[in-house]
């Protein structure tokens, strides 16, 4: 059986900070504030907190290197990243729905690590049940007295896949569009006034901003990141280590949509195994059909069936050569052909792409056209492969994100592990455009409910009357 856990995602809603109080919270708070920001980032360390925003860097080190790398004349920034938006995942709108005061300690206990005294909760104008529970959850924390002269901050970005990029995220927060920098928030943050040969920055003119030349460096998290840190501030690092595993400890709160019988978000503690996990919490396929793959996102590479009872911790996924992400799952069953899905991963990403890169935005063009090619059974199957097989060589470089890099891993093992589906498609037989890859808008229920305009968004970020085809360019 797995161990389902609601340490962070409560079984009911949490509807005010009294409820959130009686029932432990804010107990982490009052511990931190009464010692060194040192001891606090030390239990961080020692529960071996990974960040859940997908790339799973060490919590505790992320806070201590930017603890100790900030000048006198730095602001700091704490931002909070809850613009969720990789396919398949809704574990931060669950979690912001049902309990945002926890991620909101977590974020005042950061703030005291370093020092910041401006926190930044970063989500989408189109998340509005999110924004109102943080907007409510702030205004209690300010008329008990809780914020200690730190200024709290929503801002309400686009809805772009890079807005959670988080380099794109403080771009976004200044007033700009989600265009990742070349630097890292450690280095440079939010309204420096040093050249920080982004996108673009400038002077900080805005009320109470910085007067002397500073980097301002911002630590950026994920919401759940937050959140474990309040808990584990309250509980301690012991108490964290008795779930997990040793490299992967403590719980995670999961995502399984796709062929399944009903869409499911739940909390379990990390290493228990993935087939079990989609099984229990979604009943599996449908009568009759069996898991073909599992994409964790469109991050990491395919998983293919005989993969499935890898345990769910970032070690193993990783040896499966497959990884953890943001642990949303995308489950496909024995109907489809993975080279339709291959198409709408490089769809996703070839749209969502920010152009800032000219091999990344080209290269994922051609890809997604030769994909296109292949599936609608229109032109040259052989030239097809080749622009694919050029193309997956070329879209990676000089990139600012993480996002071309996920083009070549993810399309590339869906054509490789899947060798049949691809011949089929040699063979002219058409494909399914409209497989699904589940951009959620809400997950109610069971019912996973996928952004219907998906298909009409052109690759400048705004949408067609009709669904948009890339097999020749705009």
């Amino acid at each position: 059986m797995i161990q389902f856990t609601n340490h962070a995602l409560p079984e009911q809603p949490i509807r005010s900070l009294e409820q959130y109080r009686t029932g432990g919270g804010l107990e982490g708070l009052r511990a931190v504030r009464a010692q060194s920001a040192n001891a606090t980032i030390a239990l961080i360390e020692a529960s071996g907190l990974r960040g859940r925003g997908g790339a799973g860097f060490p919590t505790g080190r992320k806070w201590r290197g930017l603890a100790e790398s900030s000048s006198s004349a730095d602001h700091a920034f704490v931002v909070i990243n809850g613009a969720e938006g990789e396919p398949g995942t809704f574990k931060d709108r669950s979690l912001l729905r049902s309990n945002p005061y926890l991620v909101i300690e977590g974020a005042l206990i950061a703030a005291h690590c370093i020092g910041a005294n401006r926190i930044v909760m970063a989500t989408k104008a189109i998340y509005t049940r999110e924004v109102a529970r943080l907007s409510d959850a702030r205004a209690e924390f300010d008329r008990e007295g809780l914020i200690d002269g730190i200024e709290l901050a929503i801002v309400e970005g686009p809805d772009q896949y890079l807005f959670g990029e988080e380099t794109a995220m403080l771009e976004v927060i200044e007033g700009e569009d989600p265009l990742p920098r070349h630097l890292p928030p450690y280095h440079y943050g939010l309204f420096t006034t040093s050249p920080q040969l982004g996108w673009s920055a400038g002077l900080d003119d805005s009320p109470g901003g910085p007067a002397e030349h500073s980097d301002n460096p911002a630590l950026v998290n994920n919401v759940e990141s937050y959140a474990h840190a309040a808990l584990i501030c309250r509980l301690g690092a012991e108490w964290y280590r008795t779930m997990g595993t040793h490299i992967s400890p403590g719980p995670t709160i999961v995502t399984v949509t796709g062929d399944v019988q009903r869409a499911g978000v739940a909390e379990i503690e990390l290493g228990q195994p993935l087939d079990q996990v989609i099984h229990e919490l979604t009943g599996g396929p449908a009568a009759e059909r069996s898991i073909k793959a599992v994409l964790s996102g469109v991050s990491n590479t395919v998983l293919t069936a005989d993969k499935l009872a890898t345990p769910v911790s970032y070690e193993a996924l990783a040896d499966a050569d497959g990884g953890l992400g943001s642990a949303g799952f995308i489950v496909f069953d024995d109907r489809r052909n993975m080279v339709d899905v291959a198409y709408q991963v490089s769809r996703f990403l070839h749209v969502e792409s920010c152009g800032q890169c000219n091999p990344c935005k080209t290269g994922t063009h051609d890809i997604t056209a030769a994909l296109e090619h292949l599936v609608l059974g229109t032109g040259s199957h052989s030239s097809a492969v080749a622009t694919i097989e050029r193309r997956v060589q070329t879209v990676t470089d000089a990139s600012r994100c993480y996002l071309p890099t996920q083009e070549q891993r993810v399309v590339t093992s869906l054509l490789r592990e899947f060798p049949d589906d691809l011949a089929e498609r040699l063979d002219g037989v058409r494909g399914d455009p409209d497989v699904a890859l589940p951009k959620l808008l809400d997950l109610v229920d069971g019912v996973a409910h996928i952004d219907p305009k998906a298909r009409y968004k052109r690759s400048d970020w705004t949408y067609a009357e009709s669904p948009v085809v890339f097999t020749s360019r705009p």
